[in-house]
């Protein structure tokens, strides 16, 4: 690696500028400390264990998909959908227009600068502090959901095609959103539209990941490892190379990447439905690797409910005479607000509501 400490390149907030400059250069703030460095082994073999849910088979209500799902939400927190309904083309789409905004010059990302309110734009969306491990990707949020909270502002004119690419794109993910809240309510022992009612309004917002070469991914983070705030979240992968080592699950006490698979997508389970659920489901740390072969993207949707909804485990989770109340009632406008204000850190902000 070289050490030329150039000031430039140490200065600018946007990983992709700093690989252009230098691509032979880490700034400090970027290189894992031994507080972060991978402990943990990694588990590839159990990738082909990462359960996998047919969404078709749930839209029907077929009884051995929704044991599945249940099975998949108890043991690993995270599974693969596939036959979700949506276009290929529409996946292709959402990856090509993405792919050109990151390309775009430096000045030209910046005319839409992440706003924490909003929570759109582009940038970082969680704070960093001046002696804080940084993470190597830039990223671009969007309001998906509710239509009427998105701040066109900060969706970007370049590339002309994305804002009709994530258009498309949320529409279908409303779509599979509300098919897998229907099935969890089953599962959960609920009628199939408890759970949507309980979001009262359900929210959708976007974030684009962006993972540059790395010159040395042996000391850098593409994302740290976290679990979600949110009721589920719904990951597209690039899959371009399989090879490619991406995404990596907490489970067993190791890490499991998984595998993109061609037109499938990623659920994981957020802490807002470990909290309705009890603890039944749990969230489920995950990160993001970085490569130094090619940059990656990819697509992470998050699934929560209306700010001012009260969200703490539901009466049919637990019962007082064999399983006490595991967790807290928290706003969770309160709960999503502190979360983003704190550096991701493994499952450290949830256990702040645990009984």
């Amino acid at each position: 690696m070289a050490t030329t400490d150039n000031q430039i390149v140490k200065e600018i907030d946007c990983v992709e500028e700093i690989v252009k400059m230098d691509p032979s250069f880490i700034p400090k703030r970027y290189i894992l400390t031994e507080k972060d460095v991978f402990k943990d082994m990694e588990l590839p073999l159990l990738s082909a264990e990462v359960p996998v849910i047919d969404m078709a088979l749930l839209s029907e209500g077929q009884e051995e998909e929704l044991k599945k799902l249940d099975e998949a939400c108890m043991y690993w927190g995270f599974f693969l959908v596939i036959n979700h309904g949506i276009d290929e083309g529409v996946l292709e789409d959402m990856k090509t227009a993405a792919s050109v905004f990151f390309k775009l010059p430096l000045e030209e990302k910046m005319r839409y600068p992440f706003d924490p309110l909003a929570i759109e734009g582009y940038g970082r969306p969680y704070p960093v502090t001046e002696d804080q491990t940084v993470d190597w990707s830039d990223s671009l949020m969007f309001r998906l959901f509710p239509v009427r909270g998105r701040k066109l502002k900060l969706w970007p004119n370049k590339p002309a095609e994305l804002k009709g690419a994530v258009e498309a794109y949320s529409v279908e993910i409303g779509n599979v959103s509300r098919k897998l809240l229907g099935s969890l309510s089953l599962i959960m022992g609920m009628e199939s539209n408890d759970l949507p009612e309980l979001h009262k309004e359900m929210q959708i917002s976007m974030r684009v990941n962006y993972y540059p070469v790395c010159c040395e991914p042996e000391i850098v983070m593409g994302m740290s490892p976290h679990s979600d705030a949110t009721t589920i979240t719904i990951l597209l992968q690039d899959n371009k190379d399989n090879n490619i080592n991406g995404l990596q699950i907490r489970h067993n006490g190791g890490w499991v990447p998984v595998q993109p698979v061609p037109k499938s997508l990623i659920v994981n389970v957020g802490d807002v439905l470990e909290i309705w659920s009890n603890g039944k489901y749990k969230s489920i740390e995950h990160r993001a690797m970085t490569n130094g072969t090619r940059a990656r993207i990819s697509y992470a949707s998050f699934v929560t409910p209306q700010m001012e909804v009260e969200v703490e485990p539901l009466k049919q989770m637990f019962n007082d005479s064999q399983q006490k109340k595991l967790y807290k009632k928290v706003i969770y406008e309160d709960y999503i607000r502190q979360s983003l204000q704190s550096k991701l850190e493994g499952k450290a902000y949830i256990a702040n509501y645990t009984s």
